[in-house]
């Protein structure tokens, strides 16, 4: 099968870069780190080339951490397959890495991505998840799509490019900017969230975001980390297919219909999600309005205040409510 979506977005993606705020180090060298070069694909990629890189559950964060430098293409394969892209992502010369994943042997990125077969591939800007296309289609189709990435890269200020000469790697990225100051650390409860999301305990990490919403009710970094943990823990194990299925055969079911709601945002459809939700509003006795208007301001959180959908959403939900 093979899918071209219409051009990649970031609009309404969920945003993943609250797994990298605090990555732990890994020594140079260590094994399986997403900024060792990888050996060729299929004869395809430069041996020892910087720009095609392993990734899996365990490292994804060097991943994450780089794509807010240079767009990250995000190949899905089987195990036993070789990636398909490498020839085609050093030609467009450390503007893109290739990072190359077994969807197999590695679920929580399956999960994220919401990767349902193989081979798929998707990229990651400024630490947001976008799907690009399922199987592979031709490679001026691939083109087509890599340069609408690198726009949306440039729309979203992502336009650093890896050094190509064997000097450097991917964590090299050249931003074209002076280096930005260390981060502070994150507080005890934040950095114990973002341990758990790395680790995929999601429950863990909505434990933590609302301990911290214990001590301070307006840490808005808290509600926004629990709605996108919150969220993740929904998903977890779900089944695409199966979740629109429900919500297909029963319409004015408010779990079923909250559940697809789920799966929208994850994808980075917010507008479906918000309408799908605030067009069975009306006809919910007030258990069911609690229960939407609740999952609304989550996502709200998810997609932030400056997102003009958000907004509009807003108003409406206002509109019903009173």
């Amino acid at each position: 099968m093979t899918s071209v979506p219409p051009g990649p977005s970031l609009r309404g993606a969920v945003d993943l870069s609250s797994l990298v705020q605090r990555a732990s180090a890994k020594p140079t060298g260590a094994p399986n780190d997403a900024a060792s070069p990888t050996t060729p694909a299929n004869g395809a990629a430069t041996p020892g080339s910087p720009l095609v890189v392993p990734a899996n559950d365990a490292n994804f964060t060097r991943v994450l951490e780089l794509s807010s430098t240079v767009p990250v293409v995000v190949e899905f394969i089987a195990p036993g397959l070789e990636p398909a892209l490498g020839a085609i992502i050093e030609s467009y010369g450390g503007r893109l890495v290739l990072a190359v994943v077994d969807g197999q042997a590695n679920p929580q990125l399956a999960q994220a991505f919401q990767i349902r077969e193989v081979p798929a591939v998707a990229a990651v800007v400024g630490g947001r998840p976008v799907n690009l296309f399922l199987g592979m289609p031709a490679e001026t189709e691939v083109r087509q799509v890599l340069d609408e990435l690198l726009q949306l890269a440039a729309q979203n200020g992502v336009t650093g490019q890896v050094p190509v000469n064997g000097a450097g790697e991917p964590g090299d990225a050249d931003s074209g900017d002076a280096a930005a100051p260390e981060e502070p650390p994150l507080p005890p409860l934040h950095q114990e969230a973002f341990d758990a999301i790395s680790e995929g305990d999601f429950a863990a990490a909505v434990a933590a975001y609302e301990k911290a919403l214990t001590q301070n009710p307006r840490d808005a970094d808290a509600i926004a980390g629990r709605a996108q943990a919150s969220l993740l823990l929904r998903l977890k194990g779900a089944d695409a297919e199966t979740i629109r299925s429900a919500a297909a055969h029963a319409p004015q079911s408010v779990a079923a219909q909250l559940a697809v709601a789920d799966l929208d945002v994850s994808g980075g459809h917010l507008e479906d999600a918000f309408a799908r939700l605030l067009e069975i509003f009306p006809a919910l006795d007030a258990d069911g309005k609690a229960a939407v208007r609740t999952r609304l301001l989550e996502y709200f959180e998810i997609a932030g205040s400056d997102d003009e959908r958000v907004a509009v959403a807003r108003r409406h939900l206002t509109g019903l409510l009173y």
